[in-house]
């Protein structure tokens, strides 16, 4: 029996050997493996890094697209504010137009009863002064040279001064300006040899 006993110990040291080379291989392996998932996470994380740049930049890129568009939207609105304030101004001076040709006869205008015209001649002047408080300046181009950028020559008519010539010598509707713009020219006969 102790014979036997001998050779199964024999029989346990020789599968010892065995297996330790293989525990060796083993290591061997999971170290390879571990180099292995080591790599594939740094090139998971290159990739994200890169994805993450990328929506970085998509996000930079939408942000400021978005600032661009609000922007030009606010622009947008201001000049449609300015326009329809300009339609309305301009809607205005026809009004001033009819003031100024009621009160053009002084004789007729004088003989109207006091307080009326005293009325009316309030409602014109604040008129004028709302107009004047929207940056609304009146064309009265009467002896100026003919600038068709600012005067419409509804007519021309001959003159004997040589001065004259190409000069406005009447003025059948006083133009308006708006903050330097033109919103209505002034209509004009200008003298011509």
């Amino acid at each position: 029996m102790v014979e036997n006993k001998d050779t199964h110990d024999d029989d346990i040291i020789a599968t010892e050997d065995e297996i330790l080379p293989d525990d060796i291989e083993i290591s061997a392996d999971i170290e390879e493996s571990e180099k292995n998932k080591i790599n594939a996470l740094r090139k998971k994380l290159t990739h994200c890094e890169e994805e993450k740049r990328n929506y970085l930049e998509d996000l930079q890129r939408a942000r400021a697209d978005f600032l661009n568009s609000k922007r030009r939207l606010e622009e947008q609105l201001a000049r449609d504010k300015e326009r329809a304030t300009d339609k309305i101004l301009t809607e205005l001076l026809t009004l001033v137009d009819s003031f100024d040709t009621a009160m053009a006869d002084t004789n007729l205008w004088e003989s109207v009863d006091e307080r009326w015209r005293t009325g009316v001649e309030a409602i014109h002047t604040k008129l004028l002064s709302t107009l004047k408080n929207n940056n609304v300046t009146p064309i009265d181009p009467l002896g100026d040279s003919f600038n068709p950028e600012e005067h419409e020559a509804v007519s021309n008519a001959p003159v004997t001064d040589g001065k004259q010539v190409d000069t406005v010598i009447v003025v059948l509707q006083k133009g308006f300006k708006r903050n330097g713009t033109i919103i209505r020219p002034a209509k004009v006969i200008v003298g011509v040899e």
